[in-house]
């Protein structure tokens, strides 16, 4: 019996203050090798990430052998990637980029918990691509219009990761959408044109094309 190969999820597009706060993962079966989810606290469920921001900081923070982190800044926040000797094409570009640089992620959510309790968001990158600082700003508009329509469909009836999201975080989803909004503000001309140009966006999506390059699998949202 011939099997068909599976099927990469979607990597969302979240910005790292919201990104910082989903701290809740679960699966959607007892298969031991279901997938992972993060939550997103504006109701979505998110097993691949997709974030464009500014490296600014990198550290090889192994023992044994390499490991590398990286700092990610982004308009609202601080996105953390780690990537070892089983991600060695990321590790390797987190190797050799010289902060500070504009960088497309594509990865995966990982959480841990502390010694006090607190939980802590990081990714395990798929993919690490250097990219133009005009890359980072459709990003920004795409991730931006993105987010407020997750808020706007935050009470939707039958809207089950928000009502998972009202279960597991008590946080106002209202905070994400004020911080989209100033993420756009913070945009030069040439941002705020195409973020409210919605449908350039659609249409081109060119951030994508950054870690579909090195990911050919790893499609972001549409």
């Amino acid at each position: 019996m011939s099997q068909s190969a599976p099927t990469r999820e979607v990597a969302r597009r979240v910005f790292a203050s919201e990104f910082n706060d989903a701290g809740y993962t679960f699966t959607e079966s007892d298969d031991e090798r279901a997938p992972v989810y993060a939550l997103l606290p504006t109701g979505e469920s998110s097993n691949r990430v997709f974030f464009v921001g500014t490296l600014t900081e990198k550290e090889d923070v192994g023992d044994d052998s390499e490991y590398w982190r990286g700092r990610i800044v982004d308009p609202t926040g601080t996105f953390f990637v780690y990537a070892g000797q089983y991600q060695p094409e990321a590790a390797s570009k987190l190797r050799d980029l010289e902060p500070p640089a504009y960088v497309a992620v594509v990865g995966k959510p990982r959480t841990y918990e502390t010694d006090d309790g607190t939980v802590r968001v990081s990714v395990r990158p798929e993919s690490i691509t250097e990219v133009d600082a005009a890359t980072r700003d459709r990003w920004v508009a795409e991730t931006a219009r993105r987010t407020v329509e997750r808020v706007a469909a935050f009470d939707d009836e039958g809207n089950e990761y928000a009502r998972m999201a009202r279960e597991e975080y008590d946080l106002d989803p209202e905070t994400y959408k004020a911080a989209a909004l100033s993420a756009l503000e913070d945009l030069d001309e040439s941002g705020d044109e195409l973020a409210g140009d919605e449908s350039a966006a659609d249409d081109t999506a060119p951030d994508d094309a950054a870690p579909d390059e090195t990911d050919p699998a790893g499609t972001p949202e549409p």
